[in-house]
């Protein structure tokens, strides 16, 4: 933009006001405004920076007012601090009433300046302002433009590349395609036509910066609305989808309406939806499931193409432990981790796969162990603590504190020896509660450790190992202390070991130990670790996880698919299959 002087006459500040609003996409108003800023500062320059000198541009027939403002004030108007008092736009009441009977606080007396032609400085100066503002104008204009259009999908062009990052010129606005946000391998030019996918605007002070993605999840959903009308009408729902730009996705679907089958609909006729979708992500072969809202079935269809035999789920640490036959393992898994990676991040769990053979192992394992403890506990032969282990009798409190029919209703036992076993199993943890305690005295911690809700001896007797003797020493942890956790040295992840680590403590468990230790210790009171009860909503609660990236959850068909190429599946693209 060229402001080649501002001392042009009225019809050249229009002409150049509509000029420039034209060539920045901005409103007229805007620059006429620019332009008696400009004005006014150069009158200032001329005539003094004290002076109140106002500017203001007749839109319509360019006629330019400059005028001199002096405005009365209170006679006890103090100036803010570090100021001082302004002669040229302020005068005192008393010394206005001399000359002005009818002054009174806040009148204003205007002068009317003669123009004036501006020079070098000056016009310079006010070039350095009008593009100034229309420069802030232009990039306000740009964040209201699209700060409300993140998640669509626009057209742009190359405008060009720095450093791998992609400039797009997208017409009324350029957007920034870092190099992590584009497809792998995919090369752009100056000119190049691109599609992007709009996932941030941010308001800097160098700009709005319009963050462009081709590799992010909602760009394969945006395209599959654009490719299926069911989709964009909204019959049929992407609840969740997760990508491994330029190699794999998968993408989980379900539809409002029991006649349609959200996967055939997305795969179309012959593939042809699809095939349009991975074309445009430069071959990436994307699985389609079925979405169910019963987490076990949902993981299993995420997992597809590779069969499962059996999933444990753990909500508390919100991982499932998979258990796949010995063949399924390396398609469970899939290139580099691909598949299970792409099913975690659809599922939001975390999922440990097993093979069937290792899970036979760890049971047998787990199975001599307890019967081993229960044959030296209970003082029993192999073939009773067999019993107990097979009945699901996992630890001594749990035959100590069961109701006693649980134990007489076993094949071969009866009321006696269920009395016997558990008046045995109660003498034992009475042993060993002593010995814990003695072990704890001896250790020096004191009774108050053990006064505290949650701890145990056993956890009594770690902390003493551990040198945590007081109640003080216990409220003076870190979670990561009890934990265990990692910190650098020397420039290396070391991993250090906490008191408590071995009892496999939650977070929030940790956390809430060592806050009833400073309530105990006095460094707290009670009440700032007081929680109300959480009210559950079971059915938004089940939908929430599900409902993280793609919008509200219809009731999903039991069936899951899944369509698309994997390393154990030489079918076609394009064609769906049973998961």
């Amino acid at each position: 933009m060229a402001v080649t002087g501002i001392s042009a006459n009225r019809l050249e500040l229009l002409q150049i006001a509509d000029a420039v609003a034209r060539e920045k996409s901005i409103e007229k108003e805007i620059v006429i405004e620019a332009i008696e800023e400009a004005i006014q500062k150069g009158a200032r320059s001329r005539y003094g920076a004290d002076h109140d000198i106002r500017a203001k541009i007749d839109p319509k027939t360019g006629e330019l007012a400059l005028t001199r403002h002096v405005t009365v004030v209170a006679d006890d108007y103090e100036p803010e601090e570090g100021e001082a008092f302004n002669d040229y736009a302020l005068l005192r009441l008393s010394d206005a009433r001399r000359t002005d009977a009818e002054a009174e606080v806040g009148k204003e007396y205007v002068e009317t300046l003669p123009p004036f032609e501006f020079g070098r400085v000056q016009t310079q100066m006010a070039r350095q302002v009008v593009m100034h503002k229309v420069r802030e104008a232009e990039r306000e204009r740009q964040y209201e433009e699209f700060k409300d259009r993140v998640g669509e999908i626009v057209n742009g062009t190359v405008k060009r590349v720095e450093y791998g990052n992609v400039i797009v010129d997208l017409g009324r606005g350029e957007g920034v395609m870092r190099r992590d946000q584009s497809i792998p391998r995919e090369i752009f030019n100056i000119g190049d036509r691109i599609r992007s996918y709009i996932y941030d605007v941010r308001r800097e002070t160098k700009g709005p910066q319009i963050m462009l993605s081709r590799a992010h999840p909602g760009f394969m959903a945006k395209l599959f609305a654009q490719e299926v009308p069911e989709v964009y009408d909204g019959v049929i729902e992407i609840r969740a989808a997760a990508r491994d730009a330029g190699s794999r996705a998968k993408m989980a679907v379900v539809s409002n309406d029991s006649s349609i089958d959200p996967v055939g609909a997305c795969v179309g006729m012959r593939g042809s939806r699809v095939q349009a979708v991975v074309a445009e992500l430069q071959g990436e072969k994307i699985d389609i499931i079925q979405w169910n809202p019963d987490e076990p079935t949902f993981i299993v269809n995420a997992l597809a193409p590779a069969e499962v035999s059996k999933v444990v789920l753990d909500e508390e640490d919100e991982r499932v432990e998979v258990v796949v036959p010995d063949e399924q393992l390396s398609l469970a898994i899939g290139r580099r981790g691909q598949n299970v990676r792409l099913a975690s991040q659809l599922t939001g769990w975390q999922i440990d796969i097993i093979t069937e053979t290792q899970d036979s192992e760890r049971r047998q394992k787990e199975f001599a162990e307890r019967t081993e403890l229960f044959q030296q506990a209970l003082d029993v032969d192999e073939v009773i603590a067999q019993l107990l282990v097979t009945e699901g009798f996992a630890t001594v409190e749990d035959v100590a504190f069961v109701e006693e029919y649980e134990i007489a209703e076993i094949e071969g036992f009866d009321e006696d020896t269920a009395q016997e076993l558990q008046t045995r199993a109660r003498e034992f943890l009475d042993r060993q509660a002593a010995e814990l305690d003695a072990k704890r005295k001896e250790l020096g911690v004191e009774d108050g450790v053990l006064e505290i809700e949650g701890v145990t001896l056993a956890m009594a007797v770690a902390l003493g190992e551990g040198g945590v003797k007081t109640v003080e020493d216990l409220a003076d942890l870190a979670t990561d202390e009890i934990r265990g956790g990692f910190e650098a040295r020397g420039g290396e992840r070391v991993r250090i070991p906490g008191v408590l680590e071995s009892f496999s403590l939650a977070q929030e468990d940790a956390e809430m130990l060592i806050l009833r230790a400073r309530v105990a210790a006095g460094w707290i009171d009670a009440s700032e670790i007081a929680q109300p009860e959480p009210e559950y909503d079971d059915e938004a609660y089940e939908m929430d996880e599900a409902e993280r990236v793609f919008g509200d959850a219809p009731e999903a068909a039991p069936e899951a698919e899944s369509e698309g190429e994997s390393e154990a599946d030489s079918e076609a693209e394009g064609e769906s299959r049973d998961a």
